[in-house]
C-alpha cells in the first residue's frame, strides 16, 4: 500500500519535471521568436512553478490524510478482531479476558 503511494508521487513528480522542461522549451521558443521578452518568459516559468508546487502540496497532503484515514480504520479493524479473538480464547480457557494498557475496556 505504502509502496504504491509512494510510486504514484513519484510518477507525478516526475511528469511535472517533464511539463516543467517542455514549458521552458517552449518559452524559450517564444524568446527566440521575439513573442515574448526574456523577463515575461521568466516571470510565466516562475509563476507556473509555483502553481505546480502549490497543487503538488495540496495534493501530496489530500493523499495523506486519505492514507492516514485507511490506515487507521484498518488498525482499528483488527485490533476489535484482536481483542474479539483473545476474548474467545480466554472464553474457551474459562479465564477472564486480559487487558493490556492502553486498551479500552468495553
Amino acid at each position: 500500500m505504502i509502496d504504491s503511494l509512494k510510486k504514484t508521487l513519484l510518477a507525478g513528480l516526475g511528469a511535472a519535471i517533464v511539463t516543467k522542461d517542455k514549458v521552458q522549451a517552449g518559452l524559450d521558443e517564444f524568446v527566440k521568436q521575439g513573442k515574448v521578452s526574456a523577463a515575461d518568459a521568466l516571470a510565466i516559468a516562475e509563476k507556473l512553478a509555483e502553481q505546480g508546487r502549490r497543487e503538488f502540496d495540496e495534493t501530496s497532503a489530500k493523499l495523506g490524510d486519505k492514507a492516514r484515514e485507511l490506515i487507521g480504520s484498518i488498525d482499528k479493524k483488527y485490533h476489535d478482531r484482536i481483542e474479539a479473538l483473545e476474548a474467545r480464547v480466554a472464553a474457551l480457557e474459562g479465564k477472564a479476558p486480559k487487558r493490556t494498557a492502553g486498551r479500552a475496556q468495553k
